[in-house]
């Protein structure tokens, strides 16, 4: 029995050496046996082309409208070296010289707009306050640039560059198109690491009382603004400016941007714009006085009906107030019909009007309401003031 068995054993192994000799090398003598299989269906395997997505929206147009009007703007300014203490004596000079070490240069930068196709360039007065001015369009063309005028109080400047040929000039918003929540981009050159457009909304109108421009009526945004954004663009989801970007709030010592930030709107900037392109400055009415903003507690104290209006402080000797009969204590509250919500909305309109022309005042005094004209002078400069 078991001799049997080895026998058999060996046949089966010698059978499957066999099988596995004829798979390897003749497989087709196999095919001959083998059951027919039924087909096997082709299948073809592609991938499902992806929708289109459905309500991206996208600013593309509006920046590629307005970037080409937004110019970077390098400034140099000389820094007076300061002389040594003893560089009058003889001996000193004899053996050290003069002690000077030569002139050094305090290098800027900015932003500007282009307003004009001749090469008018609108930036703030701060980025303007320089020796030398270099402006650079986005194609990377570079140019000299000369101050036209200037207007600290506003802190716009107008520049011009001659750069034989026509340039692209960015488009105007309506004065009055713009509302909280409206998205803005703001377009310039914060760092200097070249042209950068952000996003963001407009937060607030009519900001003022910040204590940076004599004149104030900001825009408010959250649209990143850096330094080097001064003087650049904000414009509006159709790429058109509404203002100028000048300054943001910050607690870093850098002056990095926390969401606060603040530009020009467009009717002010294009308003000094037009004078200084016209006249090389800025003229404004002079009333003469000083006036600050109306408190509960002021109001009380003065036994004044409301808020609104702007209680004179100070009335300038030999002004336009002064020979108008205006005293300090009395409240502003209309010049010319139109009403006087508070100090900046009293020097907005008299700023407004002509030098030379007689207007109507309406005042306040020991409770009872009386009017005077007065005929306006020139403002004088920031510097004649002091």
């Amino acid at each position: 029995m078991r001799r049997i068995w080895l026998v058999f054993a060996q046949t089966v192994t010698v059978a499957l050496a066999l099988l596995f000799v004829v798979e390897t090398l003749r497989p087709e003598w196999l095919s001959r046996f083998a059951a027919p299989r039924a087909p096997v269906a082709s299948v073809s395997i592609s991938a499902a082309p992806v929708p289109a997505a459905q309500g991206v929206v996208s600013y593309r147009a509006a920046a590629a409208r307005a970037a080409p009007s937004v110019v970077n703007i390098f400034t140099s300014t000389e820094i007076p070296a300061a002389r040594h203490p003893f560089a009058d004596d003889p001996l000193f000079r004899h053996f050290f010289g003069d002690g000077s070490e030569g002139p050094a240069r305090a290098q800027s930068l900015g932003s500007g707009v282009i307003v004009g196709p001749d090469g008018y360039i609108l930036t703030n007065n701060h980025v303007a306050e320089a020796d030398e001015i270099e402006v650079a369009l986005q194609d990377g063309r570079k140019f000299k640039a000369k101050v036209i005028g200037t207007d600290p109080e506003s802190d716009l400047a107008v520049l011009r560059i001659g750069a034989g040929a026509r340039l692209p000039a960015i488009s105007f918003a309506q004065p009055d198109s713009l509302g909280v929540g409206d998205v803005v981009l703001a377009i310039g050159n914060p760092f200097g690491v070249g042209q950068t457009v952000t996003m963001g909304i407009v937060s607030a109108l009519g900001r003022n009382r910040l204590g940076i421009n004599t004149f104030e009526n900001f825009i408010q945004t959250d649209a990143p603004i850096n330094p080097g954004n001064s003087g650049g663009a904000l414009v509006d989801s159709n790429g058109a400016l509404v203002g100028i970007n000048t300054a943001i709030y910050s607690r870093n010592a850098e002056g990095a941007s926390v969401g606060i930030g603040f530009a020009i709107p467009v009717s002010l900037a294009r308003s000094v714009m037009e004078q200084i392109i016209r006249t090389g400055s800025v003229t404004r009415g002079f009333l003469g006085v000083e006036a600050q903003a109306i408190t509960p507690e002021l109001a009380e104290s003065f036994n004044l009906a409301g808020t609104e209006g702007a209680l004179i402080a100070r009335v300038v000797p030999g002004s336009p107030a002064a020979k108008a009969g205006v005293r300090p204590g009395d409240v502003l509250v209309a010049v010319g019909g139109k009403p006087v919500r508070d100090p900046n909305g009293m020097l907005d309109l008299i700023a407004a009007i002509k030098p030379g022309e007689t207007v109507r005042l309406k005042l306040r005094r020991d409770g009872r309401e009386f009017e005077t004209d007065a005929a306006l002078t020139r403002r004088p400069t920031a510097e004649q003031q002091r």
